[in-house]
């Protein structure tokens, strides 16, 4: 019996043939090789076509929002709406209810987090805000501004002459951010507050 003649070997060769394809390569895993050459070069190309497709969408979305100067600018800006219920309550700053003109600003870096909100409010509300924040309008030092300049360059506040100012600086211990509060008294009846409220993560959350 020759070599050629011999069961198991593949015709010229003096090695096996492979199970289940005489004289046949392998094909890719056995998963793929069990199905039907047609599937196989269906399948294949979507496996790799589909998610490079995403990648491609995705990073076209990415530039295109980098790029987008509204939404920038919107990053940057007070933005005249309520402050998210659970951003007054991480940065301590109760908006009360039926302030006008509220406006907020948060920004972060690696080691501080900082809300600048404004809102117009009524005397009562001004009372409550104080109290909820833990001091009260005897504290406000007349004539004080508590803002500095980098805060004022982040928002475009002014704090001119000619209006009533008072102000109070509250340093709170543990996890508890501080708080710069600046009122505009001109007219009491409706009293302007402007808050800065400041967690920085090296003093833990808050204070210092």
């Amino acid at each position: 019996m020759t070599t050629s003649d011999q069961p198991g070997r593949a015709p010229g060769s003096g090695a096996p043939a492979a199970a289940g394809a005489p004289g046949a390569p392998a094909d890719g895993p056995p998963q793929l090789r069990s199905l039907p050459r047609w599937v196989r070069w269906t399948v294949l190309p979507l496996l790799v076509l589909v998610p490079l497709g995403y990648m491609i969408i995705s990073a076209e979305q990415s530039r295109a929002s980098g790029n987008d100067p509204l939404q920038n600018r919107a990053g940057r800006q007070l933005t005249q709406v309520y402050p998210p219920r659970v951003t007054q309550r991480i940065y301590q700053v109760p908006v009360p209810v039926g302030s006008r003109f509220t406006r907020y600003l948060e920004q972060n870096s690696w080691d501080t987090s900082v809300l600048y909100t404004e809102f117009l409010t009524t005397p009562g509300g001004l009372d409550t805000f104080l109290a909820q924040v833990g001091t009260s309008r005897t504290a406000l030092v007349p004539g004080k501004v508590t803002m500095n300049a980098a805060q004022c360059k982040a928002t475009g506040w002014h704090f001119g002459s000619g209006r009533a100012w008072a102000g109070v600086v509250l340093k709170a211990p543990g996890d508890r951010p501080d708080h710069d509060i600046t009122v505009d008294m001109t007219h009491p009846d409706s009293p302007r507050v402007y808050v800065v409220s400041t967690v920085n993560f090296q003093h833990g959350f808050g204070g210092g």
